[in-house]
């Protein structure tokens, strides 16, 4: 089947009280791969584009390619940009064909994350495309010490509330201890800075950065209100340790 926005899908998991995977692809052998289990597994999912990736020159290509696999599963499947980085990449993001877009403000103050946010937003609706945004900061596991574990760039559950009014956002991915890339140190999720966050947000919200948590630590999340979690760190140390 076609191409969708994964909102459906995330409104489904956040009323059914499961996830959703959002798989991060580099290059067309793993994209199949990733299809391959998606189509097994019989289960709707993303596919993702890192921004740093989708500035190739070989990214219209790339996108085609996905678009091309997506007609073969049976089941619901999008292709979303993960931490777009400005509102010009979100929009040639949408003019590609993507279903769903993240823009990453989430390094900005809070009033500028709102105000580029919204733009986003704005744009995207019209072309029917949906739109995740990260408030908070989910830093890099390797400096794990000196934020997560003091709890520092943590999502605040008022500051979420205000948010997701201001800038009618589909999606929102939150810092609750959680760490992009392998943890130095053991990562601790905050859940109920989650709960309160959830009571306030009543959008799917996402978990960046889980390599390193446990079966036990997912399913919590999950059962505090997490909708949507990516997946990218274990697919390059499986890469890498392949070679």
């Amino acid at each position: 089947m076609p191409l969708v926005s994964i909102a459906g899908e995330l409104a489904k998991a956040k009323k059914g009280g499961y996830a959703l995977p959002s798989f991060n692809v580099f290059e067309m052998k793993g994209c199949e791969g990733v299809f391959e289990a998606i189509e097994g597994k019989r289960a709707p999912a993303i596919v993702g584009i890192f921004s740093g990736t989708f500035n190739e020159q070989s990214s219209p290509a790339f996108a085609a390619f996905i678009r091309s696999m997506a007609e073969k599963p049976s089941v619901p499947v999008s292709l979303m940009l993960d931490h777009g980085t400005s509102f010009e990449q979100c929009l040639k993001a949408i003019s590609l064909g993507f279903t769903d877009v993240m823009y990453d403000g989430s390094q900005l103050p809070l009033e500028g994350n709102i105000v580029t946010t919204r733009l986003v937003v704005h744009a995207a609706h019209a072309a029917g495309v949906c739109v995740e945004a990260e408030l908070g900061h989910v830093g890099m596991g390797s400096d794990y010490a000196t934020f997560g574990a003091e709890k520092k760039g943590f999502t605040d559950p008022a500051a979420a509330e205000r948010f997701v009014a201001e800038t009618e956002v589909d999606f929102l991915a939150v810092a609750i201890g959680n760490a992009h890339g392998v943890d130095k140190g053991k990562s601790h999720l905050d859940m109920g800075l989650l709960k309160e966050i959830r009571k306030r947000v009543d959008i799917p919200l996402v978990l960046h950065g889980g390599s390193g948590l446990s079966e036990e630590q997912f399913k919590s999340a999950i059962q505090a209100g997490i909708s949507k979690v990516n997946i990218t760190t274990d697919f390059l140390i499986r890469a890498a340790s392949s070679i």
